[in-house]
């Protein structure tokens, strides 16, 4: 799928998101680099968790975290199958219809485009919808495969 960074809809701040919610939205730091990366493989994806790596290894850090009261809640990551891509992403299922999800794209993607970017690409996306909904995006006709054509598994 398609964004345009130019054209998102107005983000909450973080600021404003935790007071009202509770939950803090953030960039990784290194430290803790195992700890995401051990969340990650326990509610996700070994695959997603050689991308977070990846991210840790960016200056800065291209990992976007959720918390709550120590405790991790979700995770959004970019530039990491390759330059312009945001994900993978996800939140424990237990928090999901919180706004967290929606708070960690959204942020994210407002960091891509600080970063420069005019648009991103969400690789594989899953809940099509939800992206269509929340940020404008739209299908790349044809892009299946795409970069994971003959991806090891």
């Amino acid at each position: 799928m398609l964004v345009k960074l130019y054209d998102l809809p107005p983000l909450e701040s973080v600021e404003q998101f935790e007071a009202r919610t509770g939950v803090t939205i953030r960039r990784a730091i290194a430290p803790e680099k195992h700890v995401v990366t051990k969340w990650i493989g326990e509610h996700f994806s070994p695959f997603w968790v050689s991308e977070a790596e990846v991210a840790f290894a960016h200056a800065p850090i291209t990992c976007i975290i959720a918390t709550e009261n120590g405790k991790m809640l979700g995770f959004a990551c970019y530039d990491t199958t390759t330059k312009g891509f945001f994900g993978p992403t996800g939140v424990d299922e237990k928090e999901r219809g919180r706004g967290v999800g929606k708070m960690l794209l959204m942020h994210t993607l407002y960091l891509m485009r600080q970063d420069g970017y005019g648009y991103a690409v969400i690789g594989s996306a899953g809940p099509k919808d939800f992206y269509a909904k929340a940020v404008g995006a739209v299908v790349i006709e044809g892009s299946e495969p795409g970069i994971y054509k003959g991806m090891l598994r």
